[in-house]
Formats: structure tokens, C-alpha cells, sequence
């Protein structure tokens, strides 16, 4: 396995930090704490570089808030100076060479893939396939293992001030396990931890119709036994080498309807969206036109929401629930708002 030098001129280039700093703030421009660092940008990547180059770079503490959606998780939050930007450096230089490390099947947090191709890609081996092996890690993030993490690192990146950078970040968070959730570098980090699994069934036990996004994979076969031995040897592997366990681990027929990437794809070529997103496409259409009528979001991004729902609907065989959401009648009430906004 080829291992990569001489990264870390590269890091703190500055024309990266410009870069990291361009896609950091991204959407962001009007937030106080990034118009403070725009106003002076070459006084502040000067010094985060010189911070860098000195070695007195270390994470900032975190904040934390608990989502509901889709389930309770704590999300950790670092401030936009200086963290975030350097997470950008860092994945602008690293993001390629993981990129060639990936699988074609693994969908998520890269660039061209996603959850509707993870879809598609997912309905043409239900299509030919009989039978799915399905499973997820038990709580993925934090019971990702930082032992485990830096060796994976170590063998891709020989470049010790990177990697002392690296291990900075994955160390910010107290014990021996937890990647936190909220950090830019964390998704590139799981995504990378779980290729190893990816690697194992693709090389090692040379399975072709195997599928991942995150930590939920999906395994297809003509034949239930073939899955049964597969699936013992996948199970050992991500007890033994990935230090995780399994919260799910379900082998049925796929005439059953394989519920993937939030949609359940069926046998007969169809694809309808899960219960439980219908459950918050609801709630969030119902909610965009309380929010910008009590003024907390404007019409552009009412708009944006809207057309989030319409994407998750239009991938899948739903014509009704779209009719049922009432989309059009919102989004004529949305220009119907700007208009009365604009003549006021």
C-alpha cells in the first residue's frame, strides 16, 4: 500500500487556507464570527499558519447540542476560527488521496455519490437478487476507536506533522472511542474507518453486490447460504478488527422490500419513500410556512426546504404523498409572501 509524504507544505499553503477558508464560510458570510475573520482574512490565515507551522495549533474546546432527527445525538460544535477552517486544509489535500482508497459502492460524503445514487444503485441489485443481508454499527460515531483510526492513518500518510495534526483532532474528545459528530474531518474519518470493511468484503472475501452509506450496508444474493457465510465473516471482522458492534443484522427476501437510504425498494422495480421520512417531510412542510411567516427563515430558504422535500419525493413512486404535502399550493404561498414582502 502506497504511503503518502510531503503533505504538510501542502496543508498550510496559503492559497489552501484561502481555499479552506472560502469553503468553511460557505453560506456562512453573514454570521458574525466569519465577517470578523473576512474583514482581516491575511492577519488571521497568517497567524493560523504561523499556529500551525509552530505547532501550537490544538482543538478549541467544544460546545454540544442534543438533535432528535432521526434519532437523539449529541453534536459537538467548534469554533469557525480556528478549527474549521483547518479541517477544510487539511481534507482539501487528503480528500483525493482517499477518494482513490474508496469503493465505487460506497456512497456517502463524497462528491457525484449520495443517498438517490446510493438508491439506484441499491434497487438494481434488489432487482436481481432473491435474498439481502442488511446491518448497521451500534451507535457508529461514538464507538469509532482511536487506536484503531491511527493505525488506519498511519498506514496511508507517512507525513508526521500531518499526522500529529490528525491526532490532535481525533484526541480532542475524552477517552478511547468517539469520533465526534458535527466536525467537517469526522465524516471523511468514518468514511475511512468503514472502507476497511469495504476492502474486506470487496478483496478479501470477493463479494460483488455489496453496498455501503455510513455505517448501513447491504449485502445481495441468489443465495441464502452464501449470505449466512459471508455475513458470520463480516460480523467477526467488525468485532475483531473494527472494535464495533452490530445494532442491526437482518437477512430476508428482497421481495420483502429493502429499506435503504430512507426508501424501501421493491422487487418489481419500486421505490417508496420509509414511513418514518413521510413522518418528517410532513413536519418539515408544515413548518416551513410557520417559519417564514413569524420571519426566522426568509423565501429563499423557505424555498430551499421545499425543494429538499420535492428531491426526497421525486426519486421515489409518490406522486400522491406529493399531492398530499400540498408542495405546489406552499410554494405559490411562498411567492405570494415575497410579493406582498416587496410591495409593503
Amino acid at each position: 500500500m502506497k504511503r503518502h509524504g510531503n503533505l504538510w507544505d501542502k496543508v498550510i499553503d496559503m492559497d489552501n487556507l484561502k481555499l479552506a477558508f472560502a469553503l468553511a464560510s460557505a453560506g456562512k458570510r453573514n454570521r458574525d464570527e466569519v465577517k470578523v475573520i473576512a474583514n482581516n482574512l491575511d492577519y488571521h490565515l497568517n497567524k493560523l499558519r504561523q499556529m500551525l507551522i509552530d505547532g501550537t495549533f490544538h482543538t478549541s474546546k467544544y460546545t454540544t447540542r442534543i438533535i432528535h432527527e432521526p434519532k437523539e445525538r449529541i453534536i459537538y460544535i467548534l469554533p469557525f476560527y480556528p478549527d474549521r477552517i483547518v479541517h477544510h486544509a487539511i481534507m482539501n489535500v487528503l480528500e483525493p488521496i482517499f477518494e482513490r482508497m474508496f469503493i465505487y459502492d460506497s456512497y456517502s460524503c463524497r462528491k457525484d455519490k449520495g443517498p438517490h445514487k446510493g438508491s439506484t444503485k441499491c434497487m438494481k441489485y434488489v432487482i436481481k437478487n432473491k435474498w439481502c443481508l442488511k446491518g448497521d454499527i451500534s451507535k457508529f460515531y461514538p464507538t469509532i476507536n482511536h487506536r484503531v483510526l491511527k493505525r488506519i492513518l498511519k498506514r496511508k500518510i507517512k507525513d508526521r506533522k500531518l499526522l500529529t495534526l490528525l491526532f490532535d483532532i481525533i484526541d480532542s474528545i475524552d477517552g478511547d472511542v468517539n469520533l465526534p459528530i458535527g466536525n467537517y474531518i469526522s465524516q471523511w474519518l468514518g468514511n475511512l474507518y468503514m472502507n476497511q470493511l469495504d476492502m474486506f468484503v470487496k478483496h478479501i472475501l470477493h463479494f460483488k453486490e455489496y453496498i455501503r452509506y455510513c455505517d448501513d450496508f447491504c449485502l445481495f444474493a441468489n443465495s441464502k447460504e452464501e449470505l449466512l457465510v459471508v455475513g458470520a465473516m463480516i460480523h467477526k471482522f467488525i468485532e475483531d478488527n473494527l472494535m464495533q458492534g452490530l445494532s442491526k443484522w437482518d437477512l430476508f427476501k428482497t421481495s420483502r422490500g429493502v429499506d435503504f437510504l430512507g426508501y424501501r425498494h421493491f422487487s418489481n422495480g419500486k421505490i417508496l419513500v420509509r414511513k418514518s421520512t413521510v413522518k418528517r417531510l410532513k413536519v418539515c412542510a408544515k413548518e416551513t410556512i410557520y417559519l417564514l411567516k413569524h420571519g426566522f427563515i426568509s423565501c429563499d430558504q423557505a424555498r430551499s426546504k421545499i425543494a429538499s422535500v420535492t428531491g426526497c419525493i421525486c426519486h421515489a413512486n409518490s406522486h400522491n404523498l406529493y399531492e398530499k404535502l400540498h408542495i405546489d399550493e406552499i410554494r405559490r404561498f411562498i411567492n405570494e409572501y415575497e410579493k406582498g414582502l416587496k410591495s409593503a
